[in-house]
């Protein structure tokens, strides 16, 4: 057998033991209610299909495309940005159209770090953050974050604890899996901090719709300098219900856009075209669909909340992401995530995230991804209920 070095580096995946297990579950006749894997369930809005649709009729569509996007479809990044944030991006320069956030996060770390050099990354996380870094051969220190870490505070003792200094930071708020929010003035602290150690940063901002009690997501580039530091990432999968199409974009630093944009046209020809012309009607079409689809969470999140703080599993009320970070209940802790997770599926029948897949402070914790309408996630609650 051949020996894959980048692949041992990458530590066994977790949530394939709870999957096999939900999926034998399934196999058995079991009616899972599945709050496991972060996969949106809703359709994606019928204008944005309808422009693909007639997109994909046309022959000229159908060749190569551009690696780095097409240039309306960059252009309509950039309008989005000045509507959204008063952020100006150069569509030419600042602008990259990706293959989906997880795409452009994985190859543009693989281009900025050489083997040895240090990446922050908050911990728990998205996998893609740390594991892009070790792919890429990179080391990774993983910064606390969660409803009981200050991660500024966290993020300035790893600093001054670590050599060699770190190259570049991870992060994403709203945050996934967490659900930490900050404010603008996190954001500046950010920039200085960026500054004041040469470290590039790399804001992954998926969740920037899902939002909720009035609360409204900043972007990372609207603060003053951060173009200097570093870029930021979006994608179409949550805002739009967009999630088999990947697209995404990454905005900011024109070098590291013009790093990632070289290496891309190594790689890849860009998006199938009728799906890049559809994301342009996406951006620039009504976005009403957004304020739906992001109700559509906010009361998934409600019946599930009231539901487990009735039965007694008392949790805090998320203010964005499409997810709910649950403390395993005091009785379980000793379990750890994984076996609380399989304990679910066999006991409760319902399928959740165990947080030790997101990193290694992750394990007192379980995701519940609202994937799921009110009535089912009402079952979950009974069948929690059950065990509880």
């Amino acid at each position: 057998m051949k020996n894959f070095a980048r692949l041992d580096r990458l530590p066994p995946y977790v949530f394939t033991t709870v999957n096999k297990i939900k999926m034998n579950a399934r196999h058995a006749g079991k009616d899972i209610v599945d709050l496991g894997m972060g996969n949106p369930d809703l359709s994606t809005p019928k204008h944005i299909v309808d422009k693909l649709i007639d997109a994909v009729q046309k022959p000229q569509n159908h060749r190569y495309s551009a690696s780095m996007g097409i240039t309306k479809l960059r252009m309509a990044i950039s309008s989005w940005y000045k509507r959204r944030f008063d952020v100006d991006i150069d569509p030419d320069e600042e602008a990259i159209v990706t293959i989906g956030a997880k795409e452009g996060i994985s190859h543009l770390i693989l281009v900025t770090i050489r083997p040895g050099d240090v990446v922050f990354t908050p911990n728990p996380t998205y996998p893609i953050h740390p594991f892009s870094a070790i792919i890429a051969g990179g080391d990774v220190r993983g910064i606390p974050v969660g409803p009981d870490s200050d991660f500024f505070e966290n993020l300035m003792d790893a600093t001054r604890q670590t050599w060699p200094k770190p190259k570049v930071l991870i992060l994403s708020y709203p945050h996934n899996p967490t659900t930490e929010v900050v404010d603008i003035e996190f954001f500046e602290k950010i920039v200085d901090y960026a500054k004041e150690h040469n470290i590039m940063v790399i804001h992954d901002f998926a969740y920037a719709d899902l939002v909720f009690d009035d609360y409204k997501a900043p972007s990372f580039l609207q603060v003053k300098g951060a173009k200097d530091v570093g870029v930021e990432f979006f994608s179409l999968s949550k805002s739009y219900s967009m999630p088999g199409w990947r697209v995404g974009f990454c905005v900011g630093n024109k070098e590291t856009i013009g790093a990632l944009r070289r290496i891309k046209s190594y790689l890849d020809y860009g998006i199938f075209q009728p799906i890049q012309i559809a994301s342009i009607i996406a951006l620039n079409g009504p976005q009403d669909c957004v304020k739906d689809i992001r109700e559509t969470y906010r009361t998934r999140r409600d019946a599930l909340i009231s539901g487990l703080n009735r039965i007694g599993w008392n949790i805090k009320s998320p203010k964005g992401t499409m997810f709910v970070w649950a403390k395993i209940p005091d009785k379980y802790m000793k379990m750890g995530s994984v076996e609380f997770s399989k304990f679910l599926i066999k006991e409760a029948q319902v399928a959740v995230s165990p947080g030790l897949g997101f990193g290694e402070y992750g394990d007192d914790y379980v995701r519940f991804a609202l994937i799921e309408n009110n009535m089912r996630i009402n079952q979950a609650v009974r069948g929690i209920k059950k065990v509880l």
